[in-house]
């Protein structure tokens, strides 16, 4: 971490125990942007655990910090919504002239018809089966990475694996899997000058693209037999062979994303983390058996989903605290990863720890990701 933004982390940090509580804003970007986000939520689980933003760029919204009350939440359904067209799950609501429905983003009966479709393609037996490739392809990108120079770990390393992986998952072609990259970071792009994207209306032709190049793999899947990757199992499948244009491009953003952010999200943490803790990973070197609990306790401290939105749909009380119908609602996983009513040191990364399994990265009900029974990171959900 560099000088100018050590410099934001110390100022982020006096802002938010200096800051009247009723005036906090957890979800300013600039926080995560700068890793300057801690110092709110470790104040918020303290003082206000259950904290309403009165006025922010995403409108008025409730955090939910602390563990226990982000798995009430969680898997309170009923009451707490993931509709898209309540806003869905994401702090930003869905934009209203550009709907991109999937499954994530809908309740059962639907939401658990359409996941049922997709899962079978992390399940264990499946995974299995692509470990050894998994194996090569990592082995083959780490022996070529250069010595004694800098490079970008990132692009070389944690983009690179996943992005391969995902083209099997999708038999996308392999020359072109560079475009699931693009396709997944313009997805979760705010437009602006000097972004990712200039404008919203060149995000969204990006998006068509993608659209369109899946659509000739559709073609393709739909008329041959059935087969074990993504787009022939939603070809095929009962309730999504028959999705509209915005559903079917929602539900491949969503497995596209889902697949790519946050496994890449968690191989840049790992070094991050190792980086930090030195001496955690010259423990796991002396001994790889604690691979089993070190990726979990991994996914865990990095928390590849900073957050999860619900809407409330009734009015309910939680934790002395009014939610009324309508209300956004905010569940930080990166908070509740990190509480220390539940989690004992949670700041440390400690690749040994009794219970590494006991985290909300992956959270809980019938949105509970469906890669959980992997030792791997979320997929989607």
């Amino acid at each position: 971490m560099n000088h100018i933004s050590m410099d934001a982390v110390r100022a982020a940090e006096e802002r938010a125990w200096s800051t009247p509580l009723a005036d906090l804003a957890p979800a300013d970007p600039q926080l995560f942007k700068d890793d300057a986000h801690w110092a709110y939520f470790e104040r918020l689980r303290k003082e206000d655990p259950i904290h309403f933003t009165r006025d922010s760029e995403f409108g008025p919204y409730w955090s939910i910090t602390k563990y226990k009350d982000i798995m009430a939440v969680d898997t309170n359904h009923k009451v707490f919504s993931s509709l898209s067209t309540l806003g869905g799950i994401s702090i930003r609501d869905q934009r209203a002239d550009f709907p991109l429905p999937m499954f994530i983003a809908m309740d059962p009966p639907v939401h658990d018809a359409q996941r049922k479709v997709v899962s079978p393609i992390v399940a264990p037996g499946n995974l299995a089966i692509l470990e050894q490739t998994i194996r090569e392809r990592a082995e083959t990108i780490l022996d070529g990475l250069p010595r004694g120079e800098t490079f970008d770990w990132v692009d070389r390393v944690s983009i690179e694996l996943t992005t391969q992986m995902l083209a099997t998952l999708f038999d996308f072609p392999f020359h072109d899997r560079r475009k699931l990259t693009r396709w997944s970071d313009v997805a979760t792009t705010i437009a602006g000058p000097g972004g990712l994207v200039e404008t919203e209306e060149q995000r969204q032709a990006e998006l068509r693209e993608c659209a369109g190049y899946f659509m000739g793999l559709w073609n393709q899947r739909v008329n041959a037999p059935p087969t074990t990757d993504l787009i022939s199992m939603l070809a095929h499948g009962e309730s999504t062979r028959n999705m509209t244009p915005q559903e079917f491009l929602g539900n491949l953003i969503l497995l596209i994303v889902g697949g790519n952010d946050t496994t890449r999200n968690s191989l840049t943490g790992s070094l991050y983390a190792f980086s930090k803790f030195p001496q955690e990973y010259q423990k796991l070197r002396a001994n790889p058996a604690l691979l089993d609990s070190a990726i979990p306790e991994i996914i865990r401290w990095q928390t590849p989903l900073a957050h999860m939105r619900r809407t409330a749909v009734a009015d309910i009380e939680i934790g002395g605290k009014h939610i009324k119908a309508g209300d956004k609602v905010i569940m930080w996983y990166v908070s509740g990863n990190r509480d220390e009513e539940v989690i004992e040191n949670p700041n440390a990364l400690i690749v040994d720890r009794a219970r590494p399994r006991q985290h909300l990265s992956f959270g809980f009900g019938v949105h509970r990701c469906v890669g959980n029974r992997s030792r791997g990171t979320p997929r989607c959900r």
